[in-house]
């Protein structure tokens, strides 16, 4: 290569987040079967998803994600410490926050929109801790759970995203949360998994 020619392994930013938090409900499955298997290996941030799950039945999320995505992938436990490289599933009935540490947390407070786990919950945590270095996702659901939420990302700096609601199985979730703050970016799995794909861990010197 020559002296001037630019070095092309330093053209893959490092990641502008710390945090990419995911929330979703009915149909969020397919997309998250998109967006999931994008995050590429040594991906300099952690991924905390929340989905609205029956609250009797053990979750099947890390046993059907492991295999499909390079990082790390594990149910949530209180008092977990948050690493990058790791993909965190909110387990049945605990609303996940993110805590000082950062940490993770899990509480047995009322259903906020009918839920717990709630979107509101981990996103609205999330902004107070990671504030413009988040990143938040809100995926296909029936009901307005998020909304509120994904407006304190955005209130914090960081950058919020709806799933476009024509791509949605139920638009109702990313119409919501788009009614209540319509600057939030609107992109379809497809476009969210590009988003996802060109995130790198930072190269080191």
């Amino acid at each position: 290569m020559s002296a001037g020619a630019p070095d092309s392994r330093a053209q893959a930013a490092a990641c502008p987040w710390d945090a990419i938090v995911i929330g979703g409900s009915s149909g969020a499955i397919d997309a998250l079967n998109v967006l999931l298997p994008a995050l590429p290996a040594g991906l300099d941030a952690a991924v905390i998803v929340v989905l609205h799950l029956v609250r009797d039945r053990r979750s099947l999320l890390v046993d059907i994600f492991s295999d499909r995505c390079a990082l790390t992938v594990l149910e949530a436990e209180d008092q977990l410490p948050i690493r990058p490289g790791h993909l965190y599933f909110a387990p049945p009935d605990y609303h996940l926050l993110v805590d000082q540490g950062p940490r993770l947390a899990l509480s047995v407070g009322e259903p906020v929109s009918f839920s717990r786990p709630s979107i509101d919950v981990l996103f609205e945590s999330a902004a107070d801790s990671y504030g413009e270095r988040l990143l938040g996702v809100l995926l296909s659901g029936a009901n307005d759970d998020g909304a509120a939420g994904l407006a304190a990302i955005h209130a914090a700096g960081g950058r919020s995203v709806v799933q476009a609601p024509s791509s949605a199985a139920m638009p109702v979730m990313p119409e919501a949360a788009l009614a209540r703050q319509p600057a939030h970016d609107a992109l379809t799995p497809a476009e969210i998994a590009t988003l996802f794909a060109q995130l790198r861990a930072p190269r080191l010197p």
